[in-house]
């Protein structure tokens, strides 16, 4: 955990994190390895198209429909999309920082 993460909440389920996940915090697992490592909620709308491959689908704007999607800020402070593995769901070590 980077310094500057306080810890909110800690010993929660994957069930009790996704609750706060839902409400825009930020949550990471006490047993991760990777320092500062985070994911959070990104939230549907409808942005610019980035790619060639989705432009036809785009409206008079330039932008599609994103749905909402779990994301993962990593060691590196890049961002992943991100899906939980079952030793994730199944974890009782989730914490929310701020």
């Amino acid at each position: 955990m980077e310094a500057n993460n306080v810890v909110i909440k800690e010993n929660l389920t994957f069930g009790e994190a996704l609750i706060f996940l839902k409400k825009g915090e930020k949550l990471q697992r006490i047993n991760w390895n990777g320092k500062g490592m985070f994911v959070y909620l990104v939230e549907g709308g409808n942005y610019k198209v980035q790619s060639r491959a989705i432009k036809k689908y785009a409206d008079e704007h330039e932008t599609v429909k994103y749905n909402p999607y779990m994301a993962i800020k990593n060691v590196d402070n890049t961002i992943s999309t991100w899906v939980p593995s079952v030793n994730d769901c199944l974890a009782e070590d989730w914490q929310v920082v701020d």
